[in-house]
């Protein structure tokens, strides 16, 4: 009876050692230093300007493979780009007026 008992003590010191293992270490509730104020803070103050000024692209995997770095990312991205400045005028002139339609005679 003693040895069951002893083995269950045993048992549960160790869980209790698993468990205090795989605990998240606690966070101090306040760990915040004295000298920091923030009772004047803006909430998002810098936000917009912050969001306007920062332009990330993530690229997936089969076309960062072609793509060495950003500045072959950005030479694509410039032939590409003069391509469609090329074909703008053209779009510009198809969005004018329409032309009339032929009316068909079927009936």
């Amino acid at each position: 009876m003693l040895c069951l008992l002893s083995e269950a003590l045993a048992l549960a010191a160790a869980l209790r050692r698993a468990l205090r293992l795989s605990a998240k270490p606690a966070i101090a509730e306040d760990d915040m230093q004295p000298e920091y104020d923030f009772s004047n803070a803006i909430r998002g103050k810098y936000y917009a300007r912050v969001k306007a000024s920062s332009n990330v692209v993530v690229l997936d995997a089969d076309v960062s493979e072609v793509f060495p770095n950003a500045a072959a990312v950005n030479q694509a991205l410039r032939a590409l780009a003069s391509v469609v400045r090329a074909r703008v005028p053209v779009a510009k002139r198809r969005s004018g007026k329409r032309a009339a339609r032929p009316t068909s005679s079927r009936k």
